[in-house]
């Protein structure tokens, strides 16, 4: 099935089925698009994407390299990702790389040598050395939720918020309400989002004059890996661990909202109360922050603003007819305040 029979059986030009196919109908009338979307679905008729690369010089597809959706943060970031991408016209392929250097590479190659020039890398590694053949070739990369690093490709842009920001926000909320003794749960602070979120939490307890011991990282959550379908159960992990310690901490703060919401089990598992014995803050804001009892405090990622953000980005770097310089592009958080914190419990304090 051909452009020039869908012509045929809409009575139009084939010019006009190219420029309904390629999203120019800005002039086209109402009951001439009708015809040519009724002629597409009578025939069966599929652009045939090989012929297109060939004629344009590219594939109307983008890449997008999350850690996991088992996180949903990730997963609602994708959404959005692709909403914009199809609003252009594009589309997505989606690919879980659990932060694995070696499995990203071997995605990033598959896609540029299926004609896909421009890829949204979100693992937060501090290096890309593992995409940079690619990359020289002339890939577009987007890296996100991380800032651009000494030794980064030239090219690359990197898009997130201000991580650092976001949790100097909830250690000085929590510093407000009267806590002392702090507790810090990640995983692997390898990666550039999580060590400048427990940067951040650092400086604002620094800023506050407290000692260097206020804050105890969970030593089993210090040596898990990055794998996002862990988070809950090592959030849950490691508030016991910290719990049962000598000097346990009355606010908790986790590296995501999935973990923090493992945190939140283990407060419960101890049997203390989540706001009112042990206060816990997340960060991304993802849906079940608001819908947990009580409610999660977390710092927001404006993840729509961001997702859309990426894909312009994306969108320009492989458009630009010569190579741009690589920059960063920082959205600011908010810090949402609900349930799970409180002031530090007098008897625990």
């Amino acid at each position: 099935m051909t452009i020039y029979q869908v012509a045929a059986e809409a009575g139009v030009s084939p010019s006009t089925v190219s420029n309904l196919l390629n999203g120019r109908h800005a002039k086209m009338q109402p009951e001439t698009r009708e015809r040519v979307e009724s002629a597409i679905r009578k025939l069966g008729y599929r652009p045939n994407r090989a012929a297109r690369q060939l004629r344009t010089g590219r594939v109307q597809t983008v890449g997008l390299i999350v850690p996991s959706v088992a996180n949903p943060f990730w997963g609602t970031f994708a959404r959005h990702f692709e909403a914009a991408a199809l609003a252009d016209g594009f589309y997505v392929l989606l690919c879980n790389s659990e932060r694995d250097p070696v499995r990203e590479r071997g995605y990033v190659e598959e896609l540029w040598d299926d004609g896909i020039g421009g890829v949204v890398l979100c693992s937060s590694l501090p290096s890309l050395d593992h995409l940079r053949p690619v990359v020289e070739r002339g890939l577009a990369l987007v890296a996100f939720d991380r800032t651009a690093q000494p030794g980064d490709p030239s090219t690359v842009v990197n898009v997130g918020t201000d991580n650092v920001l976001g949790a100097q926000m909830s250690g000085s909320h929590l510093i407000e309400l009267g806590h002392r003794r702090f507790g810090f749960v990640s995983g692997s602070i390898g990666s550039v989002n999580r060590s400048e979120r427990y940067r951040g939490f650092r400086q604002a307890l620094e800023a506050a004059g407290l000692p260097e011991d206020a804050i105890t990282v969970s030593s089993a959550a210090a040596t898990a890996n990055f794998d996002d379908r862990d988070s809950a159960e090592m959030g849950r992990t490691a508030a016991r661990e910290l719990l049962d310690g000598e000097h346990p901490p009355t606010a908790i703060v986790a590296i995501n909202d999935v973990c923090a919401l493992g945190v939140c089990a283990g407060v419960r598992d101890a049997g203390l109360e989540v706001g009112r014995d042990v206060s816990v803050v997340g960060y991304d804001d993802i849906m079940l922050a608001q819908m947990a009892m009580p409610g999660l405090t977390t710092v927001r990622q404006p993840i729509a603003e961001m997702a859309t953000g990426a894909f312009a980005k994306l969108r320009e770097q492989t458009e630009a007819e010569t190579a741009t310089a690589g920059h960063s592009v920082l959205h600011r958080p908010e810090l949402v305040v609900r349930g799970s914190t409180g002031p530090a419990p007098a008897s625990r304090s």
